[in-house]
């Protein structure tokens, strides 16, 4: 979503931009994330942060799969990564280059840096600052900082969707012997800064299409405000009904993520047209 959006965002601009490296950035991003995706499930394994008693993506622990599998999967989405960002590099410059080291990096360093409660801050750069700064560079051939605006509505669900699965799980990731942000906030802090991650995207479009700085056409994602502000109630019903009420909020989350980013990228393509 941070790449679409972002494509949508240099066409809507009349940047000259190459689809074909657009393209690659897009498959890039998936497997990236995918290969990060994958290398934390092992590492939840191992760490026995996934459990049979825990809210958790059951491929290892209902031994669906071997670690020693899994493992050799997200090397495998890795190295395909890897020599994809490499080709992008030799077509566009080496200023690529760091952009591509720093999402590695936070991708490798992405569990430890999680159980030391810095998930959320690794989460913001990788599916919003670096991808979507990233983007301009590859499909334009500069780096154009204006897409900031857009990357902190982008950046601050899809982190709401880390701090509702922290959230919930604050009782087993503390018996595991991780950190998490909100097992630091504790579970009322929790909830409500998981509103505030929810509610910013639409505060903030709203003041920085005020403010000029961004086209009107992005409050087309307001139409999700429903989903956000069911998504709040269902958090915020955990005092009342307990752990089951938010036992699928960070897919709930997530799902709310894909309906914003299209809505904005919608808005934007709106933009362009009219």
């Amino acid at each position: 979503m941070p790449v679409f959006v972002t494509i949508m965002f240099l066409w809507s601009k009349e940047i000259e931009i190459s689809w074909c490296l657009g393209i690659m950035a897009l498959v890039n991003i998936v497997l990236v994330h995918a290969a990060g995706n994958v290398w934390s499930d092992y590492h939840d394994y191992r760490r026995k942060v996934d459990a049979d008693d825990t809210y958790s993506v059951r491929t290892l622990v209902a031994g669906l799969f071997t670690p020693k599998e899994v493992l050799m999967l997200s090397v495998g989405l890795q190295i395909a990564a890897v020599a994809m960002g490499l080709a992008m590099v030799a077509l566009t410059g080496t200023t690529l280059l760091w952009f591509g080291l720093a999402g590695i990096a936070l991708s490798v360093l992405y569990p430890p840096l999680k159980y030391a409660a810095l998930g959320d801050l690794v989460i913001m750069a990788c599916y919003a600052l670096l991808p979507m700064l990233g983007t301009t560079f590859i499909c334009s051939g500069n780096i154009i900082p204006e897409i900031l605006w857009l990357s902190v509505p982008v950046g601050s669900i899809t982190v709401a969707i880390l701090h509702a699965n922290n959230s919930r799980d604050i009782e087993t990731d503390n018996r595991a012997g991780i950190k998490t942000f909100a097992m630091l906030t504790g579970r009322p802090a929790a909830i409500n800064i998981y509103v505030f991650e929810l509610l910013l995207p639409y505060c903030w479009l709203l003041l920085t299409v005020i403010l000029g700085y961004v086209s009107p056409w992005t409050l087309t994602a307001f139409v999700t405000l429903p989903l956000a502000l069911g998504n709040c109630k269902q958090m915020l019903s955990y005092q009342k009904k307990g752990i089951e009420a938010i036992a699928n909020l960070d897919e709930a989350t997530a799902k709310l993520q894909l309906a914003f980013s299209l809505t904005l990228a919608i808005g934007i393509i709106i933009q362009a047209l009219a």
